[in-house]
């Protein structure tokens, strides 16, 4: 599971099968795609897509990437407790030291 916090009333958890993948928007902002928690991913209605808006320091992206793709691979080894926390913005808390902050936009 993958675990995003944006604010106390606001978080995300997702398998890592719905990961659909990510991509650098611009400078400093990273997408990650889910499949939508709201349509179930079946095409239900909506854009079909969560989305998570990961923010970092300039040029750092592939840092990040990194960061993320290791955290999987360290939690599907069984080297986590079943869960990685990506980003937790209420505990200041991130994947890489890089993240400064996320954004969770839901299917609609």
């Amino acid at each position: 599971m993958l675990i995003f916090i944006d604010a106390a009333d606001d978080a995300a958890c997702y398998p890592l099968s719905a990961f659909a993948g990510m991509t650098v928007a611009a400078d400093a902002t990273i997408k990650m795609w889910f499949n939508s928690s709201i349509a179930g991913g079946d095409g239900a209605g909506g854009n079909e897509a969560d989305l998570v808006t990961v923010t970092c320091t300039s040029n750092s992206e592939l840092a990040v990437f990194k960061s993320i793709a290791a955290a999987i691979n360290n939690a599907q080894r069984n080297l986590s407790p079943g869960f990685v926390v990506i980003a937790d913005d209420v505990n200041s808390t991130y994947v890489d030291s890089n993240i400064t902050g996320i954004a969770i936009t839901l299917d609609t």
